[in-house]
């Protein structure tokens, strides 16, 4: 409905767990296997079953994560020829995968360079205000508190589901819960794709509220969309979670300054 692209909240201290996660972000989509090629649909069978193979050893997996049953086949990397033509070579795994682990891993793990771009916006514009309320060392904990909460909230979904789960979106969607419990005030900057990208500035409340009610509905009785590209349940979990562990803060929390300018059509009032 809206694209963020800044917020007129400025944050006292340089957020660096929050450049460090999204250079991780970037890193770990650049180095992985056949990820380049599959995302600018560029990538041929050999590059897809190398980024199959990857994806099932370090991508969280919902029946893996509560069930603890691991597939006796997996996509070995190799491709070879069947009675069906060409296609990704399967057999036993040569590895042990932790299941808990698994869900760290996938956190830093993306489909395409979409899913990349627009969890790095997010978190750009809305993790420096919540590290600098946490600090550092509480703001990594929370995140990844976040991210495990979205990887489980969506498994309990469908236990038995063989679909892998990966991408940053459930730890960045408890860091939006977070603001909008502490800076629902705040005003940010959007565009408006359906006004032809028309600029305005919106309160934090109704940006990300929106947002999570979104998310809701089209995660309503199904943990994925009916592409089966995204695990809505996981964003409402993050969000969910994020806003009960960042609620004990809102108190002490100082409120972001008053902007000057319009707002919704008036002009702030001077000195405010």
């Amino acid at each position: 409905m809206v694209i963020p692209v800044h917020d007129v909240n400025p944050a006292r201290r340089t957020p660096w767990v929050t450049y460090a996660l999204i250079l991780a972000n970037v890193l770990v989509f650049l180095f992985t296997p056949g990820m380049t090629g599959s995302a600018t649909g560029e990538g041929g069978l050999a590059q897809t079953c190398h980024l199959q193979a990857f994806l099932d050893r370090y991508a969280a997996v919902p029946q893996e994560l509560l069930q603890h049953r691991m597939p006796r086949l997996v996509p070995t990397g190799e491709t070879g020829v069947g009675p069906r033509g060409p296609g990704c070579v399967i057999g036993p795994p040569d590895y042990d995968k932790s299941a808990e682990l698994s869900v760290l891993t996938a956190m830093f793990l993306h489909g395409g360079w979409l899913h990349l771009l627009g969890n790095t916006l997010f978190l750009c514009i809305f993790g420096n205000n919540v590290e600098d309320r946490l600090g550092h060392l509480r703001y990594l904990l929370f995140y990844g508190v976040c991210g495990y909460a979205s990887a489980y909230g969506f498994a309990l979904t469908d236990s038995s589901s063989t679909t892998p789960l990966i991408g940053a979106s459930g730890a960045i969607a408890g860091v939006l819960g977070a603001y909008l419990t502490l800076y629902p005030k705040a005003r940010v900057w959007v565009l408006v794709p359906f006004l032809f990208f028309l600029p305005l500035r919106l309160p934090a409340w109704i940006v990300l509220g929106l947002w999570f009610v979104l998310q809701a509905l089209y995660s309503a009785g199904r943990g994925v969309s009916e592409a089966g590209t995204v695990a809505y349940v996981a964003h409402v979990a993050g969000f969910a979670v994020g806003m009960l562990l960042a609620w004990p803060l809102r108190r002490g929390t100082p409120p972001p300054p008053e902007p000057r300018g319009p707002v919704f059509g008036r002009r702030a009032r001077p000195g405010r």
